[in-house]
């Protein structure tokens, strides 16, 4: 039953026109988006993380959810891509936007938490993913997308993810949920 959500965020056709006009080839999905909603309006007051802001599409769905007194951080290492996002985001004091590579900024942040991460680029899913559950509060939710296979891809890449699910099926410090839905998604919350 994949229907389109009822409602889309306030930015998110300006970005995705803007992100389309780009050539920005890592468009996010609207279902992602749409559980992404979902998860951040269950924790009030939250500090949530993104790693792989993009142009902002799933950040769109993150903002739309949040209330008056939570943050987002959104890291990305692509400022030509990020400014879209910026362009949207960049006037919301709730909203920190870094232009940073994802992994020295994990390493450099060891000491922050938050309520719910979102895994959508190279850093906290394939690297620094260790230091990056650290910073999940318990009952916290670490959400992790492109699990499926995707036309972008490189070659080989299917055995990075089947390493990645390994790994987290074997830790007992987590409950995970795999989902054959969306881009194929992976919710996990720490014990």
């Amino acid at each position: 039953m994949n229907q389109k959500p009822l409602t889309f965020p306030r930015y998110y056709e300006d970005i995705l026109v803007q992100s389309k006009q780009a050539g920005f080839p890592m468009l996010s999905d609207m279902y992602t988006g749409s559980f992404l909603r979902t998860l951040v309006c269950s924790k009030p007051a939250g500090r949530f993380l993104e790693l792989g802001t993009g142009t902002g599409l799933s950040l769109s769905w993150i903002v739309d959810a949040m209330d008056n007194e939570s943050t987002v951080i959104s890291i990305d290492n692509d400022s030509s891509y990020q400014l879209i996002a910026q362009r949207f985001f960049g006037d919301d004091s709730r909203v920190h936007l870094l232009c940073i590579d994802g992994n020295q900024w994990i390493t450099e942040n060891k000491e922050e938490n938050f309520d719910l991460i979102f895994a959508d680029a190279w850093p906290g899913k394939y690297s620094m993913l260790d230091e990056t559950l650290a910073m999940l509060k318990a009952g916290g939710f670490y959400l992790i997308d492109d699990m499926l296979p995707q036309e972008n891809w490189p070659e080989g890449h299917q055995d990075n993810v089947e390493r990645l699910i390994a790994y987290l099926e074997q830790r007992d410090d987590i409950q995970i949920t795999k989902m054959n839905w969306s881009t194929g998604l992976i919710l996990l919350t720490k014990r």
